[in-house]
């Protein structure tokens, strides 16, 4: 991939569009988190926590 390709494209977005972009990863990112942590399954409920200890989260 082209560095110079990639940071151009990321300087052409203005503070507004990149504030928005990072709070909708955020928002996407602990949907997940959380959707998966209380999820009814216990595979997913289970994978979940597994991450979160393998990532250095404390979760209890």
């Amino acid at each position: 991939m082209n560095n110079a390709a990639v940071s151009t494209g990321l300087k052409s977005l203005s503070l507004s569009q990149r504030l928005i972009a990072g709070m909708l990863a955020l928002f996407l990112g602990l949907t997940l988190l959380v959707g998966t942590g209380f999820a009814g399954d216990y595979r997913l409920h289970n994978g979940a926590h597994d991450t979160r200890h393998a990532m250095g989260f404390p979760c209890h």
